[in-house]
């Protein structure tokens, strides 16, 4: 409650009716676009995996899952999951997907910890996307030419939205600014990160944050993000200028993933070594996992940003405490 942003005459441009229509219209279009850009065929995804597998999303490695013990195997915990960022890859591997082409899934997780806002809610959804590459594929370069295609996809839609909804105005910049946190961390060592992610993309409009996760000059991350699934080295935040609230969305987490060395390293640097058991952690440092690259794409803040809302929940129906409910309701705010 204490981040929550109230624009000033904010205007929601148009009702729950019409906007329950354009976050259809706004799905349907982007899901098309991206899944053709990157060769991705759609899949069905679990909402809940066995603790023990190791394939849940550990996130920032703080975040606690919503976990039960279901009838037929009591012995199990099954947790709810975070995102499917593991269960791709293994996914990807089951289903013999060769190099140059990937899957992608209608991701729904709870997220219970998470500080509720603008742009947070316990209820996630988003297209949880993985793709076969080879070794010679994982470099910047090949991360950089996956972001701007996923841009792309970006200004497609917007364009589209702008075409259909005549009180939707373009605000897209025409291409997506690189920098790795370090870069970001030497040019305003005195903000901290969330600062200065804000300072960049007030400037550029959309930006790419490269090399979450890995110690900084300072001693700091400038993010923290679990040992398991990206290369600290070789992934990023795809970031852009909310004009509507007037500061930096996060919409995309991606990056190649870790393979058997970046795996060893980054549990060793956390002490979380004992995580070599699990059966997703196994494959991989055995070398059977295929190398990929993979990410999450917010779906309700992409209708949020797209759609030019001040709330997530005017896109998403979720659970919001009673003081965010009335703020809401005090501003022209109309929560789902």
């Amino acid at each position: 409650m204490a981040n929550m942003i109230i624009p000033e005459n904010y205007d929601s441009k148009y009702g729950i009716m019409d906007t329950e229509i354009a976050i259809k219209v706004t799905k349907d279009f982007f899901e098309k676009e991206l899944a053709n850009i990157l060769n991705l065929t759609r899949i069905s995804a679990p909402l809940f995996l066995k603790k023990a597998t190791g394939l849940n999303d550990n996130l920032n490695g703080v975040e606690r899952p919503v976990a039960f013990k279901m009838k037929e195997i009591p012995e199990e915990t099954i947790e709810i999951v975070h995102s499917l960022a593991k269960w791709k890859r293994l996914a990807l591997k089951r289903y013999g997907v060769p190099s140059g082409e990937g899957i992608y899934t209608d991701m729904n997780a709870i997220r219970r910890d998470e500080d509720l806002d603008n742009t947070h809610s316990i209820y996630v959804d988003q297209w949880d996307w993985e793709k076969v590459i080879t070794e010679k594929e994982r470099n910047f370069d090949y991360l950089k030419e996956t972001v701007k295609k996923i841009y792309e996809v970006f200004k497609k839609t917007e364009n589209m939205l702008s075409e259909k909804y005549s009180k939707l105005k373009k605000f897209l910049p025409e291409e997506v600014t690189f920098i790795t946190s370090q870069e970001l961390e030497n040019m305003h060592p005195e903000l901290t990160p969330e600062e200065r992610e804000n300072e960049f993309a007030k400037k550029n409009g959309a930006i790419f944050i490269m090399q979450i996760g890995k110690i900084l000059e300072s001693g700091k991350r400038h993010d923290g993000r679990a040992p398991d699934y990206d290369d600290w080295n070789l992934n990023g935040d795809l970031i852009m200028w909310n004009p509507v609230l007037d500061r930096a969305l996060e919409l995309s987490s991606m990056g190649i993933r870790v393979d058997r060395d970046s795996l060893d390293r980054q549990l060793k640097e956390l002490g979380m070594e004992d995580r070599k058991v699990l059966e997703y952690h196994r494959l991989l440092l055995d070398g059977k996992l295929p190398l990929t690259i993979g990410g999450g794409i917010g779906q309700s803040r992409i209708c949020m940003f797209l759609l030019q809302k001040a709330h997530i929940g005017e896109v998403q129906a979720s659970i919001w405490s009673n003081d965010i409910i009335s703020l809401c309701e005090k501003n022209g705010i109309n929560l789902l």
